[in-house]
């Protein structure tokens, strides 16, 4: 299983072709998560690149956002960074920069959606452009995750 982690995390998150590029939310955007995305939130569904994503791993996933920072925990893996969040944009726009573990020094644009305690994101993780829509096409490195929040 931790071969599965780490095979996964050096294909999904960290790439050769990781391009350290991501946007500046715009001027007067918000720069940290609403409070509505705090929480711990685990993966319902997953595809990469058109492909769904073992469900071995996903099942061992585990986002926490708290205020402007985020931990995704794959099995005993940890990567760790701050969230930006522009809420302005349609859809809503994040950067995830990663200070620890896999992505240290990266930076990943994506999208998401919340309604509720379903939340959807859709990750670009070759870094080099923000998705336009909620979508994970074939011969692309974009990451769609559907989590639902953990109750407690």
């Amino acid at each position: 299983m931790r071969r599965i982690v780490q095979v996964w995390l050096v294909m999904a998150l960290s790439g050769a072709a990781w391009a350290c590029c991501g946007a500046a939310p715009a001027s007067g955007a918000e720069t940290k998560p609403i409070d509505s995305l705090d929480g711990t939130w685990l993966p319902v569904t997953a595809e990469i690149g058109g492909t769904p994503f073992p469900e071995e791993v996903r099942k061992i996933i585990t986002l926490k956002i708290k205020a402007n920072e985020y931990r995704v925990t794959v099995g005993d893996v940890l990567d760790r960074g701050t969230i930006q969040v522009d809420a302005t944009k349609s859809p809503k726009s994040m950067d995830l920069k990663g200070v620890e573990g896999p992505n240290k020094d990266r930076t990943i644009p994506a999208i998401y959606e919340l309604q509720g305690d379903s939340l959807q994101i859709c990750y670009d993780l070759s870094g080099q452009r923000r998705p336009t829509e909620f979508k994970s096409t074939a011969g692309t490195q974009q990451f769609l995750v559907r989590y639902q929040r953990e109750k407690k």
